[in-house]
């Protein structure tokens, strides 16, 4: 994978730098501290990664990954900042990590592993995976957890909000639950409520409820999702009741 440091500060620059080299074997094609600098670059290179801090002249960074975000062919955008308040537009602008000064060596390493993993997805095939992705950002303290697919049971709507729910934790997104599941892989999950997204691969029991509708036990977890009258019959359909 190719890549470029975008950082104003030179021993940040140097450090992280460093630990790439030493931990991937991301190629580092340039060092850029000025944001206008970058997309004259990227007219005329292509690249597989970018490290993107917040605060650079010219252009700051989040203004920068928005021009990039309507590239054809985007890299992967890492941000790497002093400003833990971003975190939630950065994922909004769909980032593949955020990480905050200063830098934390096992936090770096965990990163450029995932950033090596999905180069290697992206590498077998060009074109989207039948089944959907494989990964979802989400956000949990200021961070932005890559996510497996398959980690998460079920999701709940709270009003604007949207509850994510895995074997250990809870993240909470700030979008509807419409606008989370379509991001989801339709053969792997159904709304099977207005207010409910399930993980079908996640089923242990099917419970007969009242008016023709089910209650859903999820393995390892001891809540119950709902199955609505109005989704009961495909639901039917799907697990071949």
């Amino acid at each position: 994978m190719k890549a470029i440091i975008v950082e104003d500060e030179f021993l940040a620059q140097q450090e992280l730098s460093w630990m790439i080299q030493q931990h991937s074997k991301i190629e580092i094609e340039a060092c850029f501290d000025d944001g206008l600098e970058v997309l004259k670059y990227l007219q005329q290179h292509r690249v597989d990664v970018i490290f993107l801090d917040i605060n650079i002249p010219s252009l700051d960074g989040m203004l920068l990954a928005q021009n990039i975000r309507q590239f054809a062919q985007r890299p992967l955008i890492v941000f790497i900042t002093a400003w833990k308040e971003h975190a939630v537009e950065a994922f909004e602008l769909e980032a593949f990590d955020y990480i905050l000064k200063p830098y934390h060596e096992a936090r770096i390493v965990t990163m450029l592993n995932k950033l090596e993993a999905a180069g290697q997805q992206q590498s077998v095939a060009q074109a989207p995976v039948a089944d959907g992705p494989h990964t979802v950002n989400l956000v949990k303290d200021d961070r932005i957890i890559v996510t497996d697919i398959d980690d998460i049971y079920y999701v709940e709507a709270h009003e604007k909000l949207t509850f994510v729910y895995t074997r250990r934790e809870a993240y909470v997104m700030s979008m509807s639950i419409s606008e989370f599941c379509a991001r989801l892989p339709e053969q792997r999950f159904f709304r099977c409520h207005r207010s409910y997204c399930v993980n079908l691969s996640k089923i242990s029991e099917i419970e007969p409820w009242f008016n023709n509708t089910y209650l859903l036990r999820l393995r390892d977890l001891a809540f119950q999702v709902p199955v609505s009258r109005s989704k009961a019959k495909r639901f039917r359909e799907l697990m071949r009741l």
